[in-house]
């Protein structure tokens, strides 16, 4: 009991207002119901007890009981699971679920929504530097929901606008969402009304509130060709500036409402004993032990999302015992295409005032576009959830377990080989050595058969453990020369949507040896990949691009990704309402470098949105995305024009003084083309 106390009152001491709301309250719900759990094994212990004082008769003991039985408090828990859970399923939390949340939370303007952002970034990167990865995957649920909380937020106030004329984005500051009066640029290349921006930064916020990349400098520079536009604009619409005084006084206003408002509840919220946790079968569970335990709606190993989002990379070298090795850095090879390497791409250490995007084309027009881009939450790489057990026997008796297992596997009980693969797929998830104790006992060829199995717990636990094995890099080799990949094919043409996911995820994880990637390509993968990048689960096409992405390294293999259609689904991709922009854009990136990725990229309407993406999207999505303009610009007059037209020079002028060192070198690459492409000098049609 007095560890769990000490527990809630370390958890109230380090609270501070820039702190994730949303992970807070599920922690603390979890640590309270500890308490009160401990608080009635006591009572209950005295009501055993004899002798006991007449103030701890009976009577009183069993009213504490009921009354700590009968806590009435709302459990805002429940309500957030609620919501994540909808999610998942592809469904978008209800209104009234929604702002139930921001009520409870206060949650209830754009400057909160974001601070919750920021604030659920930071767990998530903490996370992954532990290799948390259940931790990581649940904390990305989170983001995901306040991610659509802030998005209908966005509508919501553009609904409510009593303006006539509709205001360009560009003209609209992203934190105040009004038309700036006073815009400066921050060293992300964005650009914000000082007053607002200037605020966020004094509240100790030192990312960027629209790409979340860090500040690199606190410095504020005037745009002035922004300022003389609204000022044109306004002139030209008969719209008065909004005054940047009485706008920030409105905003100080709402967030002390909100606090009074939060800070005048009497009760505290009844905690649900909800620390969530992985059962044996790899479902989130009701813990009635740790502290909010966090982890994703996920089977045991699931298949696709490792490395950091949009770095365009693969897992390689050795494995350790909880994941693939991860790799996030990017290079490009002569031709341009993305390759992977071993060093993460440094961020910009310094920012410069934009150029005049007059110097190139009209820029600054009304177009359509997404209001708010986002660093994705997905990871670029296997989902492999290792959950290594506090006590296990010594690797002789796994040995001896593993083969009675296998001896089952070619039993013709359907239930005994059913509950023989359920058994290796668990262990096939706990470290390396059990691993390679059963890949050694010859599993591997046994489960691949099964892969054909009719019954679809058979099949899904089969292809499971495969995954789980494909983490050692040795299995990748001994799988990849069993005559796997046709099964795997066959899995995901027929599987159920987990066993589909966990197959696109396995071919992943074999396709990092270069000599599957060949194997791969060739047996006839990449047509039922792009079937689920087009029509999968949101994990499914998550687990698709990923696989398309590492197999698209390998040259030949880039026709046939084009061929099979996956650019138009690429192109679908990169939307930010689905998630995988990063990885979308990484594997247009590398279909670029073909003739036919071009051509279809330009037919399916990819070039306005790649121009999006290096304006808006995440560091490495906006390189990638550069990188792919480079190539359809430098190969095509036509192309070149469509891009100019779709005013790529001012975001391309920002990357190329505040995007990572690949980013600025395609950009500055790109302006010096359309520079020489000015003074006369033509390209290739």
């Amino acid at each position: 009991m007095s560890q769990s106390v000490d527990e809630v009152r370390e958890l109230f001491e380090e609270s501070h207002p820039l702190m994730s709301k949303v992970y807070f309250v599920l922690k603390a719900e979890s640590l309270v119901t500890k308490v009160q759990t401990h608080c009635l094994d006591i009572l209950e212990l005295l009501q055993s007890c004899e002798g006991l004082p007449v103030e701890l008769s009976s009577a009183s003991l069993e009213h504490c009981v009921q009354k700590i039985k009968h806590m009435g408090y709302e459990k805002p828990s429940a309500i957030i699971s609620k919501a994540i859970k909808e999610q998942v399923e592809g469904n978008e939390p209800s209104s009234g679920i929604r702002s139930e949340i921001a009520d409870l939370l206060s949650l209830k303007s754009n400057q909160e929504l974001l601070i919750e952002l920021v604030a659920l970034e930071n767990l998530k990167e903490d996370a992954e530097q532990l290799e948390k990865i259940r931790d990581v995957e649940y904390i990305e649920e989170m983001i995901n929901l306040v991610t659509h909380m802030h998005d209908c937020f966005i509508e919501m106030k553009q609904s409510q606008s009593s303006n006539t004329v509709p205001i360009p984005p560009d003209f609209c500051c992203p934190l105040s969402l009004e038309l700036m009066t006073d815009p400066v640029i921050v060293s992300s290349g964005q650009t914000y009304e000082r007053g607002y921006i200037r605020n966020w930064i004094d509240l100790g916020l030192t990312v960027c509130p629209k790409t979340m990349q860090t500040l690199v400098h606190t410095n504020l520079i005037p745009n002035y060709t922004v300022k003389a536009l609204i000022a044109s604009w306004c002139e030209s619409n008969n719209v008065n500036l909004p005054d940047p005084v009485k706008s920030m006084i409105r905003q100080e206003e709402a967030s002390l409402m909100n606090h009074v408002h939060s800070s005048s509840e009497d009760s505290m919220p009844e905690l649900e004993n909800e620390s969530v946790e992985l059962n044996e079968s790899g479902e989130r569970i009701v813990d009635l032990g740790g502290p909010a335990a966090i982890s994703p709606p996920r089977n045991e190993s699931p298949g696709g999302g490792g490395a950091d989002d949009g770095s365009v990379e693969h897992s390689h070298g050795s494995n350790e015992e909880s994941s693939p090795q991860v790799v996030t850095g990017n290079s490009s090879d002569a031709s341009g295409e993305v390759m992977a390497e071993a060093h993460p791409a440094m961020a910009a250490t310094s920012a410069a005032p934009q150029t005049d995007p007059h110097e190139y084309s009209p820029r600054f027009r009304t177009r359509p576009r997404n209001p708010i881009w986002r660093r994705p939450s997905e990871r670029f790489g296997p989902r492999i959830i290792s959950s290594v057990p506090e006590t296990r026997s010594d690797l002789g008796e796994i040995e001896t377990q593993v083969k009675k297992l296998i001896d089952d596997l070619s039993g013709t009980s359907l239930d005994t080989v059913k509950n023989a693969t359920f058994e290796l797929r668990l262990l096939a998830r706990h470290d390396k050595d059990i691993r390679n104790v059963i890949a050694n006992c010859g599993a591997i060829n046994l489960l691949i058969g099964l892969l054909y199995s009719p019954d679809q717990n058979i099949q899904e636990n089969a292809v499971t453990a495969l995954l789980n094995l494909s983490i050692n890099d040795i299995n990748k080799t001994t799988i990849g020369n069993s005559n796997a990949i046709e099964p795997l094919i066959h899995v995901l043409e027929t599987g159920s949507s987990e066993a589909k996911e966990n197959s696109a995820a396995t071919l992943f994880s074999l396709s990092v040896i270069e000599e599957n990637k060949i194997k791969i390509g060739r047996s006839g993968a990449i047509g039922p990949l792009v079937d689920l990048l087009g029509n999968g689960t949101p994990r499914g096409k998550k687990d698709a691009a990923t696989a398309l992405f590492n197999l698209s390294t390998f040259h030949e293999n880039k026709g046939r990704i084009v061929q099979a259609g996956a650019v138009r689904f690429l192109v679908d991709l990169m939307d930010p309402a689905a998630g995988l922009v990063d990885k979308a854009v990484a594997v247009l990136s590398n279909l670029a470098t073909i003739p036919e990725g071009r051509a279809r990229i330009g037919q399916e309407g990819g070039i306005p949105m790649l121009v999006e993406v290096v304006e808006l999207g995440s560091a490495r999505a906006k390189e990638n995305a550069a990188a792919a303009l480079l190539q359809l610009c430098t190969n095509s007059n036509r192309f070149c024009n469509m891009v100019l037209h779709e005013g790529a020079i001012p975001p391309l002028a920002a990357l190329s003084h505040t995007g990572t060192p690949r980013a600025k070198e395609k950009a500055q690459s790109l302006l010096s083309f359309f520079r020489n492409q000015r003074h006369g000098n033509g390209g290739r049609r």
